[in-house]
């Protein structure tokens, strides 16, 4: 097995880093330009309207829904996948490895990719299907057929329900849970094997039960983990506040001059910065993805329009906001004049998974600052395993549960809990790459089907624009 597997890693790892360093990072700046001149800049017009629909009716107590979710609902079940440790560590991996310059490239990444989950949210809403339950299923399966009728549809619908099956609802949430685990024992000297049980037991009374269930989570969960987070954050902020001025200097400054803090030579050094604020920040707030589709399909509104704004704002929280703030902790506190990143080179023993632990606890100190990012990852990483393994679900019932939805859950649910517990006690680096190929393989039909649904998209837009109510 084990020869299986250096001969297999290799390989994966070569097509992710083609998948990722061209096709993928072109494909999905493409559908995001695409859609913002199409749109008129929607992400811009509609911002103030997407602002006022989440901030308007933020209850984290809702309504009980009878199918489906409040708006709310969705966006924070949305806001659970995208804020995962990829704000964290993906975050400092972009910072390491690009230097703070590649945050700037973030950002752009997200204004455009705005533009792109309002597409895919409008066209959640357009082509969602309801069963003799009444049960509200949509997502990319059913606009990918939309899109395409016939055996090509059913191809690319059949190969994304498959690589978001295996990349999110199994081994995605045996990476989150591997996180979990090594952080919990590592702050707190709790076995990972006992936070696998705890984690189990917690997921199995979440994942048995219907949307609602998980909704009632989430609208809970998702505001407190970035209130904790956010109050971490500005704290170390505040003490670190002369030195916000040259913080913001050297994100813009190094954007464009990145070799200075990277070396090498510019050409080289600029591209470094731009792929990986591209690569980090195309999969921090998955815009084009197609995972965030899922949650959205199953809002109660009357228009696909209202819900393209509030998936919006989901990126703005997701880039603007958390992951911002962990960029800016981390750059205030290593890399100005008195910081150990300061000369660009990196001590040993620095990685990107623990580059923020160091930063809070530069200020929290050593022991506390651990505490609070483990603390931080686990709500974090257990929100998105709650997400992704709704998104997994909605596809493993487009595949195998037509004709036994409820035990088609139970059979998914179960596979599920056992790669969440092998995640706590074991890390597989060939599985961490397969989930980023499977990943990267999931954008390929989305985007297509983005693509070609632009119609569909820009009428949303233009009722909009022309109704006197808006």
């Amino acid at each position: 097995m084990q020869s299986i597997e250096k001969a297999i890693y290799p390989v994966v790892c070569n097509i992710n880093n083609y998948l990722s360093s061209y096709i993928l990072v072109f494909l999905l700046i493409a559908v995001g330009l695409w859609y913002s001149i199409r749109t008129r800049f929607v992400q811009v017009r509609c911002f103030g309207e997407g602002m006022r629909r989440v901030f308007g009716n933020i209850r984290l107590r809702g309504k009980k829904q009878e199918s489906g979710m409040s708006s709310f609902q969705a966006l924070a079940t949305a806001i659970a996948a995208q804020v995962g440790t990829g704000n964290i560590v993906g975050a400092s991996g972009a910072i390491l490895t690009g230097g703070p310059g590649a945050i700037f490239w973030m950002w752009i990444i997200a204004f455009f990719g705005m533009a792109t989950i309002y597409a895919e949210a409008t066209l959640a809403i357009k082509t969602r299907q309801k069963d003799a339950q009444g049960n509200i299923k949509g997502g990319p399966v059913y606009y990918i057929t939309t899109a395409f009728k016939g055996g090509f549809g059913k191809f690319l619908a059949g190969f994304f329900a498959v690589a978001i099956i295996l990349a999110l609802g199994f081994m995605g949430c045996m990476v989150q849970s591997n996180s979990i685990g090594s952080t919990m024992q590592s702050a707190f000297g709790i076995p990972s094997w006992v936070v696998g049980l705890v984690l189990v037991a917690i997921c199995a009374v979440i994942f048995l039960g219907n949307v609602q269930r998980l909704a009632s989570v989430t609208e809970k969960l998702v505001p407190v983990m970035a209130v904790i987070f956010l109050l971490g954050g500005l704290v170390v902020l505040a003490s670190r506040i002369a030195y916000i001025p040259a913080t913001i200097g050297m994100i813009f400054r190094y954007a464009f001059q990145p070799q200075a803090i990277i070396g090498g030579a510019f050409g080289a050094a600029i591209k470094t910065a731009v792929s990986q604020g591209a690569k980090r920040g195309l999969f921090s707030n998955e815009a084009g993805m197609g995972s965030t589709p899922h949650a959205h399909a199953q809002a109660n509104v009357k228009d696909p329009h209202e819900q393209g704004t509030v998936a919006m704002i989901g990126v703005f929280i997701d880039t603007f906001v958390v992951l911002t703030l962990n960029a800016l902790v981390i750059i205030s506190t290593l890399y100005t004049s008195d910081g150990i990143l300061a000369s660009g080179a990196i001590p040993e023993g620095i990685g990107k998974a623990n580059l923020a632990q160091t930063a809070f606890g530069t200020v929290f100190g050593e022991r506390f600052g651990a505490i609070f990012v483990a603390v931080c990852l686990f709500f974090f990483a257990f929100s998105t395993v709650l997400s992704w393994n709704l998104f997994g679900k909605i596809n493993a019932n487009y595949l195998f549960g037509r004709k036994n939805p409820k035990r088609c859950t139970i059979v998914y649910s179960v596979i599920a809990m056992v790669f969440i517990f092998v995640g706590t006690v074991a890390s597989n680096d060939l599985v961490w790459e397969l989930q980023d190929m499977l990943n990267n393989l999931m954008v390929l039909p989305n985007a297509i089907a983005l693509f070609a649904l632009t119609g569909m998209v820009v009428a949303s837009v233009k009722r909009r624009d022309s109704s006197p109510l808006k």
